[in-house]
């Protein structure tokens, strides 16, 4: 069987991270602001309540020294493995479904809750049969979760469990429903720890579609006895575990054998803090870092020393190093993106982060009837603006037409949501997914409209607006203007690695 690898060439300048700059390097990198640090804090404790009060985080020097050994290495894989995802994700090659998430196409379905693990890192407590559920949106019928898929146009799918082993029949009448409907076109794979996997299991999960297999072998004291039963049977054989400080040692010591086995690919992910992991991260005695979620300081850390390992070594093994803000920011976009498509109106934008973006002026209602008159013979893009009353709401291609130095504008931003069924919160628009099945799109706000000064107009037009710009504003820098931290995170998704504090 053919393998397909995805490579990724070293992105532009100010999108990937290069020696001249690392996350450590980055004077406006946001995550150093002390609004946002404080935020972070806020939203732990919120989390875990008293048990906040247990965690460790690093002090200022031991901080410094991570970030320190992170720079080296990154300094160290630049040349060789590149960066992808704004510098969120380093990896040499990707899997083609990592290459399916990255690009915003891919459903994840938890196909149950159980699991006959008990990893202390797993996130959940996975003790009980549920319905296979995505993105919080249950589908205990294959037809509806068909319907889903072709509705959002998604061009991968994986089944996640728990264990999907261990309700393998309703595995199977995913994989083989999926197969049905989309061929080709769809691209599957499947989280397992391996223990319940045979000969026989293998065959039937390659006739049923499957395109690529995981292995977490954190789950299994990394054994690989269970690896050679997948190679030449399902065309994609994947590792995927987090990157376990302790386990440097072990785990190093297995990538010249998952060479040998004919593993394609290694995914490294950040350890992370959860109230159910909570106990048994602290009786590891970890260092916690803070940022969008809590993980465990120098997780990151060990998964680079394994790419470099990798690099020195020149093993015919592709390794990806998944950080936990690149599933926050990129997979929470992708999800926002969805609900965008539904939601947004011909007068409005979606942004690069995914939020729903209204761009409005305000004026007398003569002043803005005028205005709305000469958008109607100058600009060739119908139902691009919207009028109501003394504000006049519109597409940020129309931003020169307005003349911007001569009005009061503002901005306001919409977060897109996919819930079950209408809440009754928001304004919606229901889905239907055949038969009686309907989802719902929400359109949650963000925050109340922010007021752009005349002196923040231009500013905001050249960082987000401009043809230079748009649809490549990730990752543009706030420059030394506080104004704008308020608004980036609705404009872009940031680039780099997380600080440490």
């Amino acid at each position: 069987m053919s393998k397909s690898i995805v490579r990724y060439p070293p992105l532009e300048s100010g999108y990937g991270l290069s020696p001249a700059r690392l996350p450590g390097d980055l004077d406006t990198n946001m995550s150093t602001n002390a609004d946002r640090r404080a935020a972070a804090d806020v939203r732990a404790r919120e989390a875990f309540g008293a048990d906040y009060l247990d965690l460790a985080f690093p002090s200022i020097a031991a901080a410094a020294e991570i970030e320190a050994q992170r720079h080296d290495l990154l300094e160290e894989l630049c040349e060789q493995v590149p960066s992808t995802c704004s510098g969120t994700k380093i990896a040499g090659a990707l899997s083609p479904g990592c290459a399916i998430c990255a690009a915003g196409k891919w459903s994840c379905l938890f196909i149950n809750e159980c699991c006959n693990a008990r990893c202390f890192y797993c996130p959940t407590s996975q003790d009980r049969v549920g319905e296979p559920m995505t993105n919080g949106v249950p589908f205990s019928k294959t037809e509806e979760y068909l319907e889903y898929l072709a509705r959002f146009g998604f061009s991968g799918v994986s089944i996640s469990g728990g264990e999907p082993l261990m309700t393998l029949d309703r595995t199977l009448d995913y994989l083989t429903a999926i197969r049905r409907r989309f061929g080709e076109g769809m691209h599957t794979w499947l989280y397992t720890n391996g223990t319940l996997l045979d000969a026989s299991v293998v065959r039937r999960l390659r006739d049923a579609g499957l395109d690529e297999i995981r292995f977490d072998i954190g789950a299994t004291n990394y054994s690989l006895d269970k690896v050679p039963l997948a190679v030449g049977v399902i065309q994609h054989v994947t590792v995927e575990l987090p990157a376990i400080p302790e386990d440097l040692e072990t785990l190093t010591a297995k990538l010249a054998p998952m060479s040998e086995l004919g593993v394609d690919f290694l995914n490294l992910h950040q350890l992370r803090l959860t109230p159910h992991n909570l106990p048994q991260m602290i009786a590891r005695g970890y260092t916690f870092a803070h940022g969008e979620q809590i993980t465990v300081l120098d997780s990151e850390v060990t998964a680079l020393r394994v790419l470099a390992q990798v690099a020195r070594e020149k093993l015919s093994l592709a390794v990806n190093y998944c950080s936990f803000l690149y599933k926050s920011r990129f997979q929470g976009a992708a999800a926002r993106r969805r609900g965008a498509q539904i939601l947004c109106r011909p007068h409005e934008d979606v942004t690069a982060s995914g939020y729903i973006r209204q761009l409005r002026v305000t004026g007398s209602e003569a002043e803005i009837a005028a205005l709305a008159a000469r958008l109607n013979t100058t600009s060739s893009l119908p139902d691009s603006w919207s009028v109501r009353g003394e504000e006049l709401t519109f597409v940020a291609a129309l931003w020169p037409l307005v003349q911007p130095q001569t009005w009061r504008f503002s901005v306001a931003y919409t977060t897109p949501c996919i819930v079950p069924a209408v809440r009754y919160r928001h304004p919606f628009i229901e889905i239907p997914l055949g038969g009686q099945r309907k989802i719902a799109a929400e359109r949650v706000p963000s925050g109340p409209a922010i007021d752009l000064s005349v002196a923040h107009t231009e500013s905001y037009f050249c960082r987000y607006l401009s043809s230079d710009t748009e649809g490549a504003s990730v990752g543009v820098p706030l420059g030394d203007d506080s104004f704008f931290e308020q608004l980036h995170r609705y404009e872009c998704i940031e680039d780099g690695l997380q600080d440490y504090y």
